[in-house]
C-alpha cells in the first residue's frame, strides 16, 4: 500500500509540473521545483522571463493558483520566481530554443539552428557542449544528428555536473527530438589539473640541469695478423 501510494504522489507532482510548463509556453520555463512547508504547498518557476510569467498585475499567477487549487487539489499553493540570469548555461532553455527555432523554420534549416546555437553556449564561456537531434533529417528516414564543441563529461562523479535536458519540436515530416548537455564554466571538477604557469617558469630559469655531452663513439679496432 505504501508503495502505490508513493507512485500516486509522485505521479501528480509530475502532472502539476507538466502543467505548469504547458500552461506558460515552450522556452518560458526551465524547471519546476515543488516543496512542502507548514503553510502550504511551494512552487518554485524558475525562468530567464519573469515578466511574462507573472503578467500584468500577476494575473497568470492568480490564474494559476487558482487552477492548482481548485484541479489539483492543492491547499495553499504559493508561486515563486527564481530568475536565470544566464540562459545559455541552461540546457532545457537552449533544448527549447532550438526546438521552437525547428518548428519555426522547417526541419531543412537544423544544422544552421544547431551551429547557431553551439556559437551561442560556447561564446558565453561554456566549457564543452552537446546537442543531438533525432529524426527525419533531412531526409524521409530518422538519423541522428550531433554536434560538440569543448570538453565534455560523460562518466564518472564528475558527469553529475553536466546540465542535461530534452525538448521535442512538432513538424510537417515528424517529431524531432533535441537533447542539450552543457557543461558551464561554474562546474567544479574533480578530476581537473591546474598548473601554475609562474611557478613552472621559476623552476625553468632556477633548473641546473646542464646540456648532455655529445658521446664519441671509439672506432673500430682492426684485428692484427
Amino acid at each position: 500500500m505504501e508503495e502505490k501510494n508513493v507512485v500516486k504522489f509522485k505521479k501528480e507532482e509530475f502532472a502539476i509540473r507538466e502543467y505548469v510548463r504547458d500552461s506558460l509556453g515552450k522556452g518560458k520555463v526551465s524547471r519546476v521545483k515543488i516543496e512542502y512547508t507548514p503553510v502550504g504547498e511551494k512552487i518554485i518557476i524558475a525562468t530567464n522571463k519573469p515578466g511574462m510569467i507573472i503578467g500584468k498585475g500577476g494575473e497568470k499567477i492568480k490564474e494559476l493558483t487558482r487552477v492548482l487549487k481548485t484541479q489539483f487539489g492543492l491547499e495553499n499553493p504559493n508561486i515563486e520566481i527564481d530568475e536565470i540570469r544566464n540562459p545559455e548555461f541552461d540546457a532545457q532553455f537552449m533544448a527549447d530554443d532550438i526546438a521552437l527555432s525547428i518548428e519555426r523554420f522547417g526541419p531543412l534549416k537544423f544544422k544552421v539552428i544547431a551551429y547557431r546555437a553551439l556559437q551561442r553556449i560556447m561564446g558565453a564561456g561554456a566549457l564543452g557542449v552537446e546537442i543531438r537531434l533525432s529524426g527525419k533529417l533531412p531526409g524521409a528516414r530518422a538519423k541522428t544528428w550531433r554536434f560538440a564543441q569543448g570538453y565534455m563529461i560523460k562518466t564518472g562523479n564528475s558527469a553529475k555536473v553536466v546540465d542535461r535536458a530534452k525538448a521535442v519540436a512538432q513538424t510537417k515530416p515528424g517529431t524531432v527530438g533535441v537533447k542539450m548537455s552543457i557543461l558551464s564554466p561554474d562546474a567544479i571538477l574533480t578530476d581537473k589539473i591546474v598548473i601554475n604557469e609562474a611557478l613552472l617558469k621559476k623552476l625553468r630559469e632556477n633548473s641546473e640541469i646542464k646540456p648532455e655531452k655529445e658521446i664519441k663513439k671509439n672506432p673500430r679496432r682492426k684485428n692484427s695478423k
